[in-house]
C-alpha cells in the first residue's frame, strides 16, 4: 500500500506552509524567492489577517521575526527549500517532455505557478476530499489548467502504480516525481514502496523528496528548537514518525533501485539562497531536500552534492 500524507485532511502544518509562502511573496520582487500568489487562498481568516498586516510598512518584518522565535527555522527553511525544489524541478527538464507525479499535492501550487510546468502533463494525487477543497479554494473553472490532472486516491485500497496506470500516467515515459513534506510522517514500509515504485521508472526518471534526520525524532543529536516542534506537531495530531540519518541515505536508496543526487540540509540550502544572512538562521538543521534518480545500467554512483549531516 502507498500513503503520501497524514490521516488528518485538513493539514495544519500544511496551512502553515502556505502562510510562509504567502509572507515572501509580499516581499518585493527583486527579493524575494518566489512569487506564489495562489497561496493566501489556502488560509482561514485569521492568517490571511496576518497576511494583510504584511503588506502595512513593517508589518511583515515584525510578522517574521514573532514567527521565526516561536518556530525556529521553520520559515527560512520552508523559503528556502521552495525555491530549492523550483529549481530541482526545472533543471533539465525544458527540452523534455516528460510528466511530473505530485505525490500528496495537498497545498503545493508549483503546476500553476512554475513556467516549466506549463505545457507539461502534471498529475496531482491526493485524498479525493483534499482535492475537492483545493479545487474550490483556486475556484478553478472547467478547461483551465487542462495540462493538470487531479487523481483522487484512496491510499488504503489503491495501488499508486493502478491509479496512475488509469489516469494515463504512460510508464515507458521518462517521469518527474515529487513528494514533500510526506515522509516524516510514515512508516519505513510505506517510504520503501514508494521509492521502489519509482525505480522502476526509465533510467534518468527522477525523485525530489524531503526528510528528517533521524537524529532529531530519537534524540541521539539535538537540533536547536527540535524537542518543542516535535511537541508542536504531535499537539496538532501530526506527530513525525520516519526519519534517516543522511549518512545512510545514499545506500538507503541504492537498495530501492535509485541513486542519490543531491542531498541539503537546512543549513546548506540556506546559504544557497541566503548568502551570508543564513549564518544568522538557527533551528530545522535537521530538514532535508534531496534528489534521487533512476540509475542507468552501470553508471557510476558520483552524487552531485554531498549529504548533510550534522551529527
Amino acid at each position: 500500500m502507498f500513503y503520501f500524507m497524514p490521516p488528518d485532511d485538513s493539514s495544519k502544518t500544511a496551512e502553515y506552509m502556505a502562510l510562509f509562502r504567502a509572507l515572501e511573496t509580499r516581499r518585493s520582487s527583486r527579493t524575494r524567492l518566489f512569487a506564489d500568489p495562489l497561496s493566501t487562498r489556502f488560509l482561514r481568516p485569521p492568517l490571511r489577517r496576518i497576511v494583510s498586516v504584511a503588506s502595512l510598512p513593517g508589518g511583515r518584518e515584525l510578522i517574521e521575526k514573532i514567527l521565526d522565535h516561536r518556530i525556529p527555522g521553520a520559515r527560512s527553511s520552508a523559503i528556502a527549500r521552495t525555491r530549492l525544489i523550483d529549481d530541482l524541478l526545472a533543471e533539465g527538464m525544458e527540452d523534455e517532455a516528460w510528466p511530473l507525479v505530485i505525490l500528496g499535492a495537498g497545498f503545493d501550487c508549483r503546476a500553476y505557478r512554475l513556467q516549466v510546468l506549463k505545457r507539461r502533463d502534471v498529475f496531482e494525487l491526493d485524498q479525493a476530499q483534499i482535492l475537492e477543497k483545493k479545487r474550490a479554494r483556486l475556484n478553478a473553472q472547467p478547461g483551465t489548467h487542462s495540462n493538470v490532472r487531479q487523481i483522487p486516491i484512496d491510499f488504503n485500497r489503491e495501488s499508486l502504480c493502478g491509479v496512475l496506470e488509469r489516469a494515463g500516467l504512460n510508464a515507458s515515459l521518462k517521469t518527474a516525481f515529487l513528494w514533500e513534506g510526506v515522509t516524516n510522517y510514515l512508516t519505513a514500509e510505506a517510504v520503501d514502496s514508494v521509492l521502489t515504485y519509482v525505480s522502476r521508472f526509465p533510467a534518468g526518471s527522477r525523485l525530489v523528496f524531503t526528510y528528517v534526520h533521524s537524529g532529531m525524532l530519537d534524540g541521539t543529536v539535538k537540533f536547536h528548537g527540535a524537542e518543542r516542534l516535535l511537541a508542536d506537531v504531535a499537539k496538532l495530531g501530526e506527530p513525525w514518525t520516519f526519519g534517516i540519518h543522511p549518512r545512510d541515505m545514499d545506500g538507503y536508496l541504492e537498495r530501492c533501485g535509485l541513486r542519490l543526487v543531491v542531498d541539503l540540509g537546512a543549513s546548506e540550502y540556506r546559504q544557497r539562497y541566503f548568502g551570508d544572512a543564513a549564518g544568522e538562521m538557527r533551528g530545522y538543521e535537521f530538514y532535508h531536500v534531496a534528489m534521487a534518480e533512476v540509475p542507468r545500467p552501470a553508471e557510476n554512483r558520483t552524487r552531485i552534492a554531498p549529504a548533510g549531516s550534522h551529527a
